[in-house]
């Protein structure tokens, strides 16, 4: 029990890890910060497909990559629990392969354009930015998040048992 224990704190520690780098590669290319943004960390939040433990690491990853990118704090606490449902719909869905990147882009869709619009008091509509935001997710988690799934799917009683 206890080295099982052991096993998921690692997991859902090196998950957020994963989430932090990948959150800094995209700022450092410039990707995060534009109208559309692509965050490669994004397609982590397909992880709870396979283990519940991607759940916190993802959540904890995302509240320390706002924090370390210099958010606002309205920002670290909402885009963290964007993640944060995102990945729990993606671990309701399981069973359904196909719909397992839909939650986290509509928890992003529907959080982030408040955070856009009254956090950092950008110019432009809420449709605007649920449609930008939307295509970054799309990319980020549908695209990407797909291509890490079929590929991790290979791997998943040597990964995630």
């Amino acid at each position: 029990m206890k080295n099982k224990k052991i096993l998921m704190m690692t997991q859902a520690s090196m998950i957020a890890a994963l989430y932090v780098v990948l959150t800094l590669v995209a700022n450092a290319l410039g990707l995060a910060n534009y109208a559309i943004q692509v965050r490669f960390s994004e397609a982590l939040t397909i992880l709870p497909y396979f283990t519940p433990v991607a759940i916190p690491g993802l959540f904890i990853g995302c509240l320390l990559s706002n924090i370390l990118t210099g958010c606002p704090p309205l920002d670290i606490v909402f885009g963290s629990l964007a993640t944060l449902l995102g990945a729990s719909g993606t671990y309701a869905l399981r069973r359904h392969k196909w719909l397992a990147p839909i939650p986290p882009i509509l928890a992003n869709v529907v959080i982030v354009p408040f955070v856009l619009a009254y956090v950092y008091k950008f110019e432009g509509s809420l449709p605007y930015f649920a449609l930008t935001v939307g295509i970054g997710e799309i990319i980020s988690c549908g695209v990407l998040g797909m291509i890490l799934l079929f590929g991790l799917k290979k791997y998943e009683n040597v990964i995630f048992r």
